[in-house]
């Protein structure tokens, strides 16, 4: 038998979504173990989103310290040793966000755990899990053997549903004691971007505008403003200093896999296609008809997106009634 311990990501007051794609996973690899779901939840006053939690039919284990308010890896990283010593786990693993990707190598270290990052799956027999992963921009997977006695892992929310609601799990409190003072780095403020426009991880719908744009994005933003959408853009686009880094989606930025993908001015390198080729229904907007993002598109319009977008916006006004 083998546990699983996933590593929750909360902020704001909320369980970010990615969290339940990775217990999902970890439910996968217990029932091919034999073993159960154990969540580590870190943070200060989160007694309510370990409840939340629980609700998915886990044990959660809630470190509430004032140490662990604000996310340092230094901090956290123990902490969660810790935990997934408590837990038996065998398997340890987190979404692949900037949370995952930063927390999980550090953890591995200290448990002495080989990881496989970006994980889409699971191979092997019976309890002899192995993982799929994408290397060379997705163009190759891998199937990966840990020879560890622990594992560790990162998944790519976009490959696992969401888990369900089911029989309320138990919450056990761990007592984490963060000498902050002994820490190499220290909290000094936290600038929140807000906008009134959905994360671009989680949002049902997602408006990228690319190379095409030529740094315009002002009818993009119109247009996702119309359909309440995240705004995301191609490497060349943020490269360019046209959009913040935060929203490039692609090998390299955020994978989203949303129920509706627009891509306007976007050619379709395969970096790109990478982060976003998961989204239900892809539409694409180009005025080069041999533009690769066509191969993978549901929907594709041949036009200048500087014509296409306006009108469409305008469809979309007249039915709305506005």
């Amino acid at each position: 038998m083998s546990n699983v311990l996933i590593v929750a990501e909360q902020s704001g007051g909320h369980v970010k979504k990615a969290t339940l794609h990775a217990i999902t996973a970890g439910q996968v690899i217990a029932g091919r173990t034999g073993g159960k779901v154990h969540v580590a939840l870190l943070g200060k006053g989160i007694g309510a989103l370990a409840t939340e939690l629980a609700g998915y039919g886990v044990t959660v284990h809630a470190a509430d310290a004032t140490g662990l308010e604000h996310y340092f890896a230094e901090a956290f990283a123990p902490v969660v040793v810790e935990i997934a010593k408590a837990a038996g786990a065998t398997f340890v693993g987190a979404a692949a966000t900037a949370f995952g990707k930063d927390l999980l190598p550090r953890v591995a270290a200290r448990l002495g755990a080989a990881t496989a990052t970006e994980v889409l799956g699971f191979g092997g027999a019976g309890p002899a899990v192995t993982f799929h992963r994408p290397m060379w921009a997705g163009n190759v997977l891998a199937e990966v053997d840990l020879a560890t006695p622990v594992k560790a892992f990162t998944i790519r929310p976009t490959e696992f549903p969401a888990a369900a609601k089911g029989a309320a799990g138990e919450v056990k409190a761990v007592a984490a004691a963060v000498d902050l003072a002994s820490l190499p780095v220290r909290f000094v403020e936290f600038k929140e971007v807000k906008s009134e426009r959905p994360e671009l991880t989680e949002a049902r719908v997602v408006v990228s505008g690319g190379r095409g744009t030529k740094g315009d994005f002002k009818e993009l933003e119109g247009l996702a403003d119309d359909l309440g959408a995240a705004l995301g853009a191609t490497r060349a686009a943020v490269d360019a200093g046209w959009v913040p880094n935060d929203w490039q989606v692609g090998q390299t930025g955020k994978v989203v896999a949303p129920d509706l993908y627009i891509a306007a001015g976007i050619s379709g390198a395969i970096q790109h296609l990478a982060g976003m080729k998961g989204s239900k229904v892809i539409v694409a907007i180009n005025k080069d008809p041999e533009a690769p993002v066509f191969q993978l598109a549901d929907y594709g319009l041949v036009a200048d997106l500087f014509k296409a977008v306006p009108e469409l916006r305008e469809k979309i006004k007249a039915g709305k009634g506005s």
